[in-house]
């Protein structure tokens, strides 16, 4: 426990404010370096003479910022992703819309916080589809693009095509991923100060940027069945929001699969109170997932995003939007003031790898490489409770007492491996805890896979006890 005790500077403003400064100006200088704990609450709010609601205000404030992160129980600490030189000033914009995450990612870690595609030789056929392109196309190479090819609509309609879901190509928008296409649905529908429905654990970047677009997002309650369609009609009742955002399929990070019973009753909910949906289907592809779309069930207001970044290759950025009729040329417009335009060697090799079946044919092999993966986790794991999927890239893991999910990281980092804690995923605050992590598999090779799964598994067996021994 650090010796340093903060001293807020006299002036306006509340107290607790003014103490969250003197705590972030110390994180700032150097004073309290990574991973240092802060004073507990009960202690600090003595020191000082204050109630130690007014503690927990500031600390609270600190956590919105993304300076610290902590749980009852364990106490609060310095998140290590601001690395600031002494005399730096902590850039808290930024940290706030990072999260949790490290903003640089030391080389000497295990990486399991991505969900990437595996590399299962992509580089390969990659160079060979951009010479073609290039030969084909110099001139638009070597311009801007100013228009849509018919290929990058049929692409789009056949990659976001499954089961009895079917969109034409007219509606199909192509976007630089399913976030950059997801906000592009946003721009063009809410008008800033609207609300927009998020589920209480959801993929938080699409929630971050969401209200860095001045749109304010609303908390609906999920169990372990995925988003419940009685929270979602209280809220659609009592908050009015114009849109929503879910996933259906194979859940980021909960992996859980929404029924179809709840995908009709989302469906009505949402056309009973003039609500848009977007229907995050990443990860569906990978999972299978054979139920219909939200979109079937209210194809006048539904958007489904997906693309190639799980299934083939990230670094492509390949994604559409399939869009209720008439409403794509205002989606492409919004995308494109957003991001500045597609880039044409990308978009173009995206859509070739799918027309062509290359792209079902890397998603075979990336599903079999996950699968492989998938079953050294269930194996080296046995025991813990985790939900996991044969061909999603990662698994949703329930930490033991004492362990929470901010120390389970912490340690996890100290032993050379990355994960992602909770709160990652958690669209804005709340009191709830799930003590829960989440581990992904995909990067590096089944060889440092295993290392890491023996490290997060010695962790979990030697308890806080011997994390605690070593600090």
């Amino acid at each position: 426990m650090t010796s340093w005790f903060p001293t807020p500077s006299e002036g306006p403003g509340p107290f607790y404010r003014r103490l969250a400064d003197a705590i972030e100006q110390a994180i700032g200088d150097g004073t309290l370096p990574p991973d240092s704990k802060l004073p507990p609450q009960r202690d600090l709010a003595f020191d000082l003479k204050v109630t130690i609601g007014t503690i927990g205000r500031a600390y609270a404030m600190l956590r919105e910022r993304g300076l610290v992160a902590g749980e009852v129980g364990r106490g609060t600490y310095v998140l290590g992703h601001s690395q600031a030189a002494p005399g730096a000033t902590v850039d808290t914009f930024s940290a706030n819309l990072q999260g949790t995450r490290l903003a640089e990612v030391p080389a000497d870690k295990l990486r399991f916080d991505t969900t990437a595609a595996p590399e299962v030789g992509q580089a390969a056929v990659m160079g060979e589809l951009f010479a073609s392109v290039a030969r084909d196309h110099p001139q638009e190479i070597a311009s801007y693009s100013r228009r849509t090819p018919d290929l990058w609509l049929e692409a789009g309609a056949s990659w976001l095509g499954r089961g009895d879901f079917r969109p034409k190509p007219e509606d199909i928008v192509p976007t630089q991923g399913v976030l950059a296409g997801s906000l592009a649905v946003v721009l063009a529908l809410v008008t800033p100060g609207e609300r927009v429905v998020v589920e209480a654990l959801t993929y938080s970047q699409f929630a971050r940027s969401t209200r860095l677009l001045g749109r304010r997002t609303v908390i609906v309650e999920t169990d372990e069945h995925g988003m419940v369609p009685e929270d979602f009609e209280r809220v659609c009742a009592q908050q009015h929001p114009k849109l929503a955002f879910l996933m259906p399929a194979a859940h980021n990070p909960t992996l859980s699969i929404l029924s179809e019973a709840r995908r009709r009753a989302i469906a009505e909910i949402a056309r009973r109170h003039e609500v848009w949906l977007i229907e995050d289907d990443l990860y569906g592809a990978m999972s299978g997932d054979a139920l219909p779309r939200i979109a079937e069930f209210a194809p006048e207001r539904t958007f489904v995003a997906g693309g190639l970044s799980k299934a083939v290759a990230a670094g492509l950025r390949g994604a559409w939007v399939a869009c209720p009729a008439h409403y794509a040329q205002r989606v492409r417009t919004t995308h494109k003031m957003m991001t500045g335009g597609l880039s044409f060697i990308l978009a173009e090799a995206g859509a070739r790898l799918v027309v062509s079946g290359e792209a079902k044919e890397i998603e075979r092999r990336c599903r079999a490489e996950v699968s492989r993966r998938e079953a050294l986790a269930r194996a080296v794991f046995e025991g813990y409770d985790f939900a996991s999927h044969p061909h999603v890239p990662f698994f949703w893991l329930k930490l033991p007492s004492p362990w929470l999910s901010g120390t389970f990281k912490t340690a996890a980092l100290r032993e050379g491996a990355i994960i992602d804690d909770e709160d990652e995923f958690k669209a804005d605050r709340m009191e709830r805890t799930f003590h829960r992590a989440r581990v992904a598999f995909s990067s590096g090779s089944l060889d440092e896979i295993r290392t890491g799964f023996t490290i997060l598994r010695r962790l979990l067996d030697s308890g806080v006890a011997g994390y605690d021994a070593e600090i």
